[in-house]
């Protein structure tokens, strides 16, 4: 369970499971819209949703070749549940925020 939990749960999936709510997308359209992810973190979180079931991989045979990613039916039931994550972040980041600065300010954090 941990081992799944690791995978739905990290950054880069979240916003892979997020970049592929609205349809297939090629691995650049991806590596453009996802800010700060590199070209391997991006190959190997998309590698790790396909090992999981999550997203699958299509191949077109073209010059260069084209491949696009989706999300499979297993990885749109988990759009629901991120969303509610994401929309839970932007609702309480000042408050993260302004917990952060209180605790490394060796301030009373219990009072938030």
């Amino acid at each position: 369970m941990n081992d799944v939990l690791a995978r739905v749960g990290d950054k880069w999936s979240v916003r892979v499971v997020m970049a592929l709510a609205g349809g297939s997308r090629r691995f650049n359209e991806l590596r453009r819209d996802i800010a700060g992810i590199s070209q391997r973190m991006l190959t190997r979180t998309l590698r790790g949703l396909e090992r999981d079931g999550l997203v699958s991989r299509a191949v077109t045979a073209s010059v260069p070749p084209r491949v696009d990613y989706a999300l499979t039916p297993l990885g749109n039931s988990l759009r629901d549940p991120v969303a509610r994550l994401g929309n839970w972040a932007i609702a309480n980041i000042g408050k993260i925020e302004t917990a952060r600065a209180l605790f490394d300010a060796g301030s009373d954090h219990t009072k938030l």
